[in-house]
């Protein structure tokens, strides 16, 4: 059965009318009385075809019936993924995952964030990185990775770190550094190939800002204005961030949202630089060398969000020998289910495994043996899929097979 929009709005508690205040500066004016209630974000939903409890409808009706505390007190808040999807089919074009965000931003300031996620905003901002990661044992994995590269290409090819003056400051997630430095290795094989002046920081390299799923503002510019500090310091003149949706989203809209101007440098994707390198010539590729049916994921922020949706697929078509598209892509891909914070919500287990239903039954359409994406939280709820449904698929970030298709003079 369904249910009709009240005629008038009622009005509004002393309460309400600050939430309504966050919800009209995320939105814009008159946004939430402009919802038809026709269930067409609901169909856009991926989560929604499974049984998944978030239904945008249902935020929007109750906002506006005056029940900010069943709003702020369920579960969907923490359930959507902010995904945007939602926002792709609505006519009226409102924005559910600003909103959503909106509302955390008042549980942020009341102190309820679900636990597990507020220790990660807590401690990128106590430690320096969300993993805690020391400084000595981040050092000690580039010197790992130094010597890795000088036993491929030579002493003269170095990691660089605080390399003042150097074009690019290159900042990492801190799961490449505890779990997967092989990607730390295969971005210096690029920027070694490609002759880049690039450098580490040795005190602010954690490209990732949980703050964006949090709903906190304030570590949110906390987190901003370091990476900012650290490209100032070194004399830098472009960030380019590691393969991470929610950390190009974060550094791209967060200054002026959280600090209140722009960054007074570029911010890019190494997705973004890698097609640039390629396209100048400045690097080479044998894309024989992955042979292997290769499918790509567009990770919600990177593309829906950011509209990052070409330059990954000219990247990919440059270094694997066979390249599948999924159905559905670009702006109507489905949410691998980890987004909005989820991998770190572990009390939605059962549902982050849930929503991935069926992202796993598109990958399994293409028949592909690797899936390729520019982001390490879909890369690790990919993961987790696979191992859950029995997926047979591998999962790379877009600048691992790359490395592996580098042809590099002199050098077989």
């Amino acid at each position: 059965m369904s249910v009709s929009l009240p005629m008038e709005v009622p009005a509004l508690s002393p309460y309400y009318q600050k939430l309504q205040e966050k919800i009209v500066s995320a939105l814009g004016e008159a946004t939430l009385q402009s919802c038809l209630s026709c269930g067409v974000c609901s169909g856009g939903c991926p989560t929604g075809a499974i049984g998944a409890p978030v239904d945008p409808r249902k935020i929007v009706r109750q906002l506006l019936w005056g029940m900010e505390d069943k709003v702020l007190g369920a579960d969907m808040l923490w359930l959507c993924t902010m995904c945007g999807r939602c926002t792709i089919y609505c006519p009226a074009g409102v924005n559910m995952g600003d909103l959503v965000r909106a509302l955390r931003t008042q549980l942020a300031e009341e102190g309820r964030v679900p636990e597990n996620l507020q220790k990660v905003v807590d401690l990128a901002i106590e430690s320096g990185n969300n993993m805690g990661i020391s400084q000595e044992d981040y050092l000690d994995t580039l010197d790992w990775m130094q010597e890795e590269l000088q036993a491929e290409f030579g002493p003269e090819a170095r990691i660089p770190v605080d390399q003042k003056g150097a074009r690019v400051m290159y900042v990492l997630n801190p799961r490449e550094v505890k779990f997967f430095p092989l990607c730390i290795l295969a971005a210096a094989k690029v920027f070694h190939a490609a002759g880049e002046s690039w450098t580490f920081s040795s005190r602010s390299w954690d490209a990732t800002n949980y703050a964006l799923f949090s709903g906190d503002d304030k570590a949110g510019g906390i987190l901003v204005q370091r990476l900012a500090d650290e490209v100032e310091r070194l004399g830098c003149q472009e960030l380019i961030m590691t393969e991470c949706g929610h950390a190009f989203r974060s550094i791209r809209w967060g200054p002026e949202q959280w600090l209140g101007h722009k960054l007074p440098f570029p911010v890019r994707s190494i997705v973004q630089l890698m097609d640039e390198y390629l396209a100048s010539g400045r690097i080479h590729l044998d894309p024989s060398r992955n042979s292997e049916l290769v499918t790509y994921h567009d990770p919600c922020n990177l593309g829906r969000k950011e509209g990052i949706f070409e330059e990954p697929r000219r990247v990919l078509r440059a270094a694997v020998a066979n390249f599948v598209e999924m159905t559905p892509n670009r702006e109507n891909n489905y949410c691998c289910g980890g987004g909005g914070g989820m991998l770190s919500l572990s009390e939605f287990g059962q549902e982050r495994m849930a929503k991935g239903q069926v992202k796993v039954e598109q990958i399994q359409r293409t028949g592909a043996a690797i899936v390729a994406t520019p982001c390490h939280n879909c890369y690790d709820q990919l993961n987790d899929l696979c191992l859950h449904y029995h997926l047979k698929v591998k999962i790379k970030n877009l600048v691992e097979l790359v490395a592996d298709a580098l042809v590099i003079e002199g050098k077989e």
